[in-house]
């Protein structure tokens, strides 16, 4: 009796957090409508406060603070909902606005087409989303087959028999790109510059020789951390320390 009694408690508190987000999220809508971008980021905070997360919320809060022309937390937020949804076109306009308002133009090392084609493909979706089309390709694979044991026409046998085999070989293909999407989303440690100007030291502390400079709204790469320090690489390959108080990491969600 406790046990379903706890159960209903949790179902009525889900219930009731949701339609108070889904509140919370129609009231910060028309805040930004209104142009009450700092209200609409009141409200957007609270839900994520409790909670949750989604690409929309975090486009939104991009959104917000690119009319507020806050750089670091646009372009923070906006890369936030990249991440939750990959290649989404307007989410990535919307971030190209922003970053043409940052004042370092960091020029990528050149990749070869090979890497290119390679990186393309597996970040095409997340590792979420290539393992969600795996399970849909896997059952596609057992209906088809079902179908070849049940179906007597032998044309139809063949297509069935064609089909599952199709299915299961583009489901093994998305679980191997799922894999190789989690492994780069597990190594990889992007975060913003969120300080006006900051100096990247060759060494993690005070005394040691300034390397080189960083903006707001810059994306940088954490190596590593030792105290209160994080080594950070550009996209160019350069490398250096700052205080880990200049920045703000995108997976902290």
């Amino acid at each position: 009796m406790r046990q379903i009694l706890l159960t209903l408690i949790l179902c009525l508190s889900v219930v009731l957090g949701t339609a108070q987000n889904s509140t919370l999220f129609k009231q910060a809508t028309e805040f930004y409508n209104k142009g009450e971008y700092t209200k609409a980021i009141e409200n957007y905070g609270k839900i994520l406060e409790n909670g949750e997360h989604s690409a929309e919320l975090y486009f939104n809060l991009g959104n917000c603070h690119y009319k507020l022309n806050a750089i670091g937390p646009s372009i923070l937020y906006y890369e936030k909902a990249l991440l939750l949804k990959p290649n989404d076109k307007e989410i990535l306009n919307n971030l190209g606005y922003a970053q043409n308002m940052r004042l370092d133009a960091v020029e990528e090392m050149p990749k070869t087409e090979i890497a290119q084609l390679y990186l393309g493909l597996v970040n095409f979706l997340s590792f979420d989303q290539w393992a969600y089309l795996a399970v849909a390709l896997t059952l596609l694979f057992v209906l088809a087959y079902l179908a070849y044991f049940f179906l007597r026409p032998a044309t139809q046998k063949r297509i069935a028999l064609i089909s599952s085999m199709f299915s299961l070989v583009l489901g093994a293909l998305c679980v191997l790109l799922a894999y190789l999407q989690f492994q780069e989303f597990k190594h990889d440690n992007p975060a913003i510059i969120f300080s006006k100007e900051v100096k990247i030291s060759s060494e993690p502390n005070t005394n040691s020789e300034v390397v080189f400079t960083l903006h707001e709204g810059t994306k940088v790469n954490v190596e590593e951390e030792f105290n209160d320090w994080s080594k950070i690489k550009i996209a160019d390959g350069q490398t250096g320390w700052l205080l880990n108080d200049n920045l703000r990491l995108l997976k902290d969600f």
